[in-house]
């Protein structure tokens, strides 16, 4: 216990540090993390001045904060765009000076980045050596998708990770931590909205009754009490999400293919495309949940959130942050069977990522936006993978039945 003790106070005193040197030396000299401004903003006037967090003046706020005034054409709107009770996550930050909270929450990003990573390696039963592990959790951090996210703040980033955090625990039989983990996840429901219903129907049919109950506890008192401090949040949110199309220009990485690389196939060719990702996924779906063939849930999961990020209608590469499920499985798997030689192999592929991400970015970034060829190499390297390695995915879940 004593022990325990002490690592956890190592833990929140480096936490700490961390902390006060982004404060110190970058959010309070360089206000950034856009991303969690519009939520941060838009929960302060709610919090302090009992302002809806959808209406025009809130929005305003958002943008007088980014720019020095209301978004002229072209620039990105203020609107907060998140459920209502996304407020009850930012709320601690709210009353803080931006230049402090941004810092503790790119803190906080950070620290879920690792721990979801720690957490894969875990569920994955991946053991490599200190070192490599270390150099893994770093890596992780260090990745475009990850780092992107940081530097934006995008709450994305936290939903992924959230969303590896639930697998790990349904893994490890902590069914009421998977539960409350993946309701708060739905903040950002376009990341789970295939995801959660898969995970739901999985679990009715194997009589997960304390992950089907913790999930829907908390996810009905979070709509719940969203309605009884805003009746309207719901349609206030809508008419936000049915407005977010207007102003991105990048929506799925299925419509960069068919938009920017293989035009000739245009809007049919990408609902066709979309049609058969879904419909492998479907078909998944019914291995797993109708022949209830477990060998294929973990492959099941990975193809899931690889299609999620494939086809829908708006995703960002932060949110790729949740494709460390796949790649940890390759890296157990490429240590099985070499040990140490596996352990250079997983080195160098680490390596060969950062490079070829990083370098794809800075090769192709214009004006500080990123090009639209980001979006392609994780989710399709990953879609190539889990088909072309489908068995090895298969035969090792039977191996460690």
């Amino acid at each position: 216990m004593n022990r325990r003790l002490a690592l956890l106070l190592m833990i929140g005193v480096f936490l700490l540090f961390n902390v006060w040197t982004l404060y110190t030396y970058i959010t309070s000299r360089f206000p950034g993390a856009n991303d969690f401004f519009l939520r941060y903003q838009g929960a302060r006037s709610y919090l302090l001045d009992g302002l809806n967090p959808y209406s025009r003046e809130a929005t305003d706020r958002v943008e007088i904060g980014l720019y020095g005034h209301v978004a002229e054409p072209g620039q990105y709107p203020g609107d907060f765009v998140y459920p209502f009770y996304t407020i009850f996550l930012v709320a601690p930050l709210a009353r803080l000076p931006y230049a402090v909270a941004s810092a503790i929450w790119m803190v906080l990003l950070g620290t879920f980045v690792v721990v979801s990573f720690w957490l894969v390696a875990d569920e994955f039963a991946w053991r490599p050596p200190a070192w490599l592990l270390t150099l893994g959790l770093i890596w992780s951090l260090i990745l475009y998708p990850s780092a992107r996210g940081l530097f934006l703040g995008q709450p994305g980033t936290l939903v992924a990770c959230l969303e590896l955090i639930t697998l790990w625990a349904l893994c490890k039989g902590r069914d009421s931590l998977a539960g409350v983990v993946l309701a708060i996840s739905t903040l950002k429901p376009s990341m789970g909205y295939l995801l959660v219903p898969f995970l739901l129907l999985w679990a009715l049919s194997a009589r997960r009754w304390r992950f089907i109950g913790s999930f829907a506890v908390l996810f009905v008192v979070m709509v719940g009490v969203s309605f009884l401090l805003l009746p309207s949040w719901l349609s206030d949110w809508l008419a936000q999400v049915a407005r977010y199309p207007s102003y991105t220009e990048i929506e799925s990485p299925v419509w960069v293919i068919t938009s920017y690389y293989l035009p000739f196939l245009g809007r049919a060719g990408e609902v066709v495309i979309d049609a058969v990702l879904v419909g492998l996924m479907l078909w998944a779906w019914y291995r797993v949940l109708i022949r209830r063939d477990q060998r294929m849930f973990d492959w099941t999961v990975a193809l899931t959130l690889t299609v999620t990020h494939l086809v829908t209608p708006r995703t960002a590469t932060p949110h790729f942050v949740v494709f460390s499920f796949v790649y940890v499985f390759y890296f157990r798997q490429i240590m099985r069977m070499d040990r140490q030689r596996g352990a250079l192999i997983v080195t160098a592929i680490m390596a060969v990522m950062l490079v070829i991400l990083w370098g794809l970015f800075l090769s192709t970034v214009s004006n500080r936006f990123e090009h639209p060829i980001m979006y392609l190499p994780l989710p399709i390297g990953s879609l190539l993978l889990l088909w072309f390695t489908r068995r090895m995915w298969w035969h090792a879940a039977g191996a460690a039945a």
